[in-house]
């Protein structure tokens, strides 16, 4: 019964979290679910409060991140980065591609998948729309690197926080390793997003500009980017590297980033407050105690069968495949925390192979990250409609390959390096 009822807690957090009902706030439900097993029981004080303290510092280092994000668009950054892309596209979508790649998987790599979901994608729609070009390619590109790109370090995203945390590796090392899966993922997502938009793309690469295009480039040309919010991520990023050389929790390093941009920009404390997203910080939490609750009466076991061992090829493949699987039936962010004690157990580097499966595996399916679900929500602020049939079949060309391709990927890392 303990473990039926975990399992339906876990199954209405994931549903609130998936269809957003206006009645009932994912946070709220996850609150309540997390409540309800402890009043039922079904998961006691002490276990509640174990994983509140583990999920505790990588919550933190996720506001702290968030902040230092919205730091760089108060600044002007992405304004920036857009006018950089119109200037240098200079009208021809298939350069705007080229550019918009590397400013996603930079800006996902730097300061988090979220900053490209929520902060870049619509700059993207607006250089787009300037140079009168189909958005399409470039918001697809946007959504694909949210999840590949964030493979490089470990504040790219949500996931490689909690798996940072529990493989004890150096910020170095986890880049280090990273670094040939990440690139080797961005290149098959070049090659299949050229050729899937391929006539999008072709369609005025050899014409000149119009005159709407051009008089947008000469407007964007004037700005440049904020000196001092470049310095401060570029400092912060070498704090990261230090992190544990010089024994200062990353999460510090993030939070000095952050202050750093506040003092300069001076928001409203109001401001602060909404830039952190405590809603969502709340679900994290919460949801972290539900599929603890779900673990300990079963789950983790059932996962533990499933999920081969060792750091062999075969192993890694497997670790990628199951959590890539798992990340499309429940999400990336609950997939990581049922199989994330699991692949410890068999060392860092099965631990990086599940990170490949849920941040490269989301692709495939809208469910698969809490990052494409609010990708949709800011396509259709943008009046625009998200076909379902082309977003699944865009991920089935890149998914697969991937997968494959960035496991072997670290495998040769983890034998090479």
């Amino acid at each position: 019964m303990s473990e039926a009822v975990a399992l339906a807690a876990l199954a209405a957090c994931l549903a609130a979290a998936v269809a957003q009902p206006r009645w009932a706030a994912e946070w709220l439900v996850a609150a309540a679910a997390g409540l309800l097993l402890l009043a039922l029981g079904v998961l006691s004080v002490s276990g509640a409060r174990a994983a509140l303290d583990a999920l505790g510092p990588t919550v933190g280092f996720l506001a702290a991140l968030l902040l230092l994000a919205d730091g760089c668009r108060r600044a002007g950054m992405f304004d920036a980065l857009g006018a950089w892309m119109a200037l240098r596209s200079r009208g021809r979508p298939g350069r705007l591609l080229a550019l918009v790649f590397v400013t996603a998987a930079g800006t996902t790599a730097v300061l988090g998948l979220d900053a490209t979901i929520v902060l870049l994608t619509p700059i993207v729609f607006a250089t787009a729309a300037r140079l009168l070009t189909d958005s399409r390619p470039h918001v697809y590109a946007c959504s694909h690197l949210a999840n590949t790109g964030s493979l490089l370090l470990p504040v790219s995203n949500l996931t490689n926080l909690l798996a940072f945390q529990a493989a004890g590796l150096a910020f170095a090392r986890f880049a280090e390793l990273m670094a040939l899966p990440w690139a080797v993922a961005l290149a098959i997502e070049w090659v299949v997003l050229r050729r899937a938009f391929a006539s999008e793309l072709r369609g005025a690469t050899d014409d000149p500009p119009t005159d709407a295009a051009s008089a947008a480039v000469r407007t964007e040309e004037q700005l440049q980017l904020p000196r001092f919010a470049v310095g401060v991520v570029a400092l912060t990023l070498v704090g990261f590297g230090l992190s544990s050389v010089i024994g200062v929790a990353p999460a510090w390093i993030a939070a000095a980033g952050a202050v750093a941009l506040a003092l300069r920009e001076r928001p409203a404390p109001k401001e602060l407050v909404r830039t952190v997203q405590p809603t969502f910080l709340v679900f994290v939490l919460a949801l972290g105690v539900v599929v603890h609750a779900a673990s300990v009466h079963g789950l983790s076991t059932a996962i533990d069968a499933l999920v081969p061992h060792g750091t062999a090829l075969p192993a890694l493949l497997a670790v990628a495949a199951v959590s890539a699987i798992a990340a499309n039936l429940v999400n990336n962010l609950p997939a990581t925390l049922i199989i994330l004690p699991v692949a410890v157990s068999s060392g860092p580097g099965a631990v990086l192979a599940m990170l490949v499966g849920v941040n490269v595996g989301p692709n495939l399916t809208y469910v698969g990250s809490l990052a494409t679900l609010l990708w949709r929500r800011i396509v259709h602020a943008h009046e625009q409609q998200t076909d379902i049939r082309e977003f699944t079949l865009l991920g089935a060309r890149t998914v697969p390959a991937a997968l494959l391709a960035s496991t072997c990927a670290l495998w040769l890392a983890l034998r090479v390096l």
